[in-house]
């Protein structure tokens, strides 16, 4: 087969390369089926829409007639979108990681027909420079390789294969309380007393750190942990990371100032950061928090709302070929658009100064305005101004995973914040899910596109994610029907993916790859394994089977060497068990009453499990509670034992309070 197979393909990644001139594929036994009969090896290229390198690589070599004719005559080419198999990226990362020290996207993997890998790096540049070789040379050489010592490549792949396949033990650890003292105290001695956050530069959002440390301070009142929060959540609203015209937060800042900005907004973040800056308003009723919140939240409404209701994996960093040419401002434009007077009291609110490239500037809050009435019709302008420009480019396929976790977000938020669109938006999107990305089979599949389900079936953190979405619209909207789906999705997580005491990432039936990935580590996202964790509590909480609570800890178990050892790796099941410390609570509300539930939602700890519903609902939780004298009732239990329901708001909260 001799052409460019991807312009059929539902992943907008894999369709911004259908017109290259190399010959790819997309993953698929047939790529290899092809390397076998040729006797060339694969060449893997792993990436995804809103990866600057990604785009560069692409114009420098794959764009290129000379480069793409080489490519062809001696490899297989086959492109991943690693958001739409995370599970082929795991893989792979891993053994980039193990080869060359570092990881990073592009990932250029060389895999013999048995896809083991025996030569892995991220970008090389078209031509040699700062002592890489170029990919021609890099290219030239392996095909060297290949031809005069093809045993040797081949004992490589297979070492690798052997090294880094061999399944990991069941895991024995706990995260007790201990570990959770462990934990903020290794958290306070990375953390950055001056610019907040942790570590140095670049600085990527802690949303699961930030979340545990919240959930900390709640349990314990320990000040230092929500001080850690109130830093750093305000460091990253006022800088250049967040977008101070639209809302929304950028992928990470480039320094460890919060000035500079990767400009890629992903759904992830800012699913992740809502949900922070909704729980820290909660805790501490801050102004900024609650602004950031409703502006993060809009922004997803805005520009990550897809036709179908469900949310877009992200916006890209380049336009024009330039990279943030959307977000950054020059004085002189804005004194064209403003004027001089307030063009120059912008210029001294928002930093322009020269903070990025070529003398423009990402715009910073530093402060609040001394006139917020100017500054709102000023961001106003300027929003509308900016909207005139080349927007990014935006990867509209629909996550899962990801979708999961704005969903969850967005019903807390629409419930603590008082903004109904934003559950209405949540149950859309849920919605989506359930009907396009869940098959007659009950296998969940990654992701759509235009409402097209793709062929990707779904790993760990797509099951867990979208279940503990599911459970959490049970509690905000009163629908049972909820509640059944996630039990399904949960059921079926027991059953194929956990096998030895472990839980793997893919499940048993899932297509074969030349290892089974399982990683534990909380990323940039949570791990499948935390969110399981998280799922199975809730669940368990609900429905009070001990089953489901053993498949938690059992989940918690994988993460508790992390957790002790790099808390930064590990704050979502940090979060989890912190829960767990002080025992689980659970929040029955009987007969649909908004104020109950925003007080359960604000007062009892961050994810308890709450069910709503009717007097005689099919939800445990439920069973045999009933209305106080015709009116809803609210019931704080522990194990399903109960105190006595309460009517009042300001009752509830003082029952919440007691149990703290």
């Amino acid at each position: 087969m001799a052409s460019n197979e991807l312009g059929k393909s539902t992943s907008p990644y894999l369709r911004q390369h259908a017109d290259n001139p190399v010959h790819w594929r997309e993953w698929s036994e047939g790529v290899f089926a092809e390397a076998r009969e040729r006797d060339v090896p694969v060449f893997l290229s792993v990436g995804y829409s809103a990866c600057h390198w990604c785009h560069v690589m692409a114009h420098e070599s794959f764009e290129d007639a000379a480069t793409a004719a080489y490519l062809n005559e001696n490899f297989v080419c086959v492109k991943v979108d690693r958001e739409e198999r995370p599970d082929v990226d795991a893989i792979y990362m891993q053994a980039t990681v193990a080869m060359t020290g570092h990881g990073g996207w592009p990932m250029s993997v060389f895999l013999t027909p048995a896809a083991e890998p025996f030569f892995c790096g991220t970008y090389f540049p078209s031509e040699p420079r700062h002592g890489m070789a170029s990919f021609r040379q890099v290219l030239e050489s392996l095909v060297n390789a290949w031809q005069t010592k093809r045993g040797d490549i081949d004992k490589v792949g297979r070492s690798v294969v052997e090294q880094l396949g061999a399944p990991a033990a069941a895991a024995e650890g706990v995260i007790g309380e201990e570990t959770l003292e462990r934990a903020v105290a290794l958290l306070k001695a990375d953390f950055d007393p001056v610019d907040a956050g942790f570590g140095r530069a670049p600085k990527f959002p802690p949303s699961m750190v930030l979340d545990f440390l919240l959930r900390y301070h709640r349990r314990t009142g320990s000040a230092e942990a929500l001080e850690m929060v109130s830093q750093t959540c305000e460091r990253m609203a006022r800088g250049g990371m967040y977008d101070q015209l639209a809302g929304g937060f950028a992928r990470y800042s480039v320094d460890g100032q919060w000035v500079i900005p990767h400009f890629e907004k992903m759904l992830y973040d800012n699913a992740l950061l809502l949900d922070v800056y909704t729980h820290w308003w909660a805790i501490t009723e801050e102004p900024l928090a609650k602004r950031i919140a409703i502006e993060t939240a809009d922004f997803l409404l805005a520009e990550l709302r897809t036709p179908e209701g469900g949310f877009a994996s992200a916006l890209d960093a380049d336009t024009e070929g330039e990279e943030g040419r959307y977000y950054v401002w020059t004085p002189d434009e804005l004194r064209q658009l403003l004027g001089d007077e307030d063009a120059g009291w912008v210029i001294d609110l928002c930093d322009v100064t020269g903070t990025f490239e070529h003398g423009t500037s990402v715009l910073q809050l530093r402060e609040d305005p001394d006139d917020p009435v100017r500054w709102q019709k000023l961001r106003s302008v300027l929003r509308d101004a900016r909207r005139a420009r080349t927007y990014p480019g935006r990867d509209d396929k629909v996550v899962a995973a990801w979708n999961g976790l704005a969903i969850t977000a967005l019903a807390r938020a629409g419930v603590v914040l008082e903004k109904p669109e934003y559950v209405e938006a949540a149950v859309a999107a849920a919605e989506l899910v359930r009907e396009v990305h869940l098959d007659q089979a009950g296998i969940l599949h990654r992701t759509s596109r235009d409402g097209q389900v793709g062929g990707a079936h779904g790993v760990l953190e797509d099951y867990a994610a979208y279940a503990q979405a599911c459970l959490t619209l049970l509690g905000v909207t009163g629908n049972d029907a909820w509640l059944e789906l996630a039990q399904t999705l949960l059921d079926r997580v027991l059953e194929q993916f956990v096998a030895d005491g472990t839980f793997y990432d893919t499940a048993a039936d899932a297509e074969a790859l030349v290892w089974r990935p399982q990683d534990a580590t909380d990323n940039a996202s949570p791990s499948g394994v935390s969110l399981a964790a998280e799922a199975f509590t809730t669940l368990a909480s609900v429905t009070g089977s001990a089953r489901y609570e053993d498949a938690a800890q059992q989940a918690l178990r994988l993460s508790a060497s992390i957790a002790g050892r790099a808390p930064r790796f590990a704050g979502r099941a940090l979060a989890v068990a912190d829960g767990f410390a002080s025992g689980p609570l659970e929040i029955a509300i009987i007969g649909g009453s908004d104020e109950l539930l925003r007080e359960a939602m604000v007062q009892a700890p961050w994810g308890t499990a709450i069910a709503t519903g009717v007097p005689g609902s099919n939800v445990p939780l439920l069973a045999g509670r009933g209305l106080v004298d015709g009116s809803p009732a609210a019931y704080v239990c522990q194990k399903f034992t109960c105190r006595l329901p309460v009517v009042l708001p300001e009752d509830l909260r003082r029952e919440l309070t007691a149990a703290r």
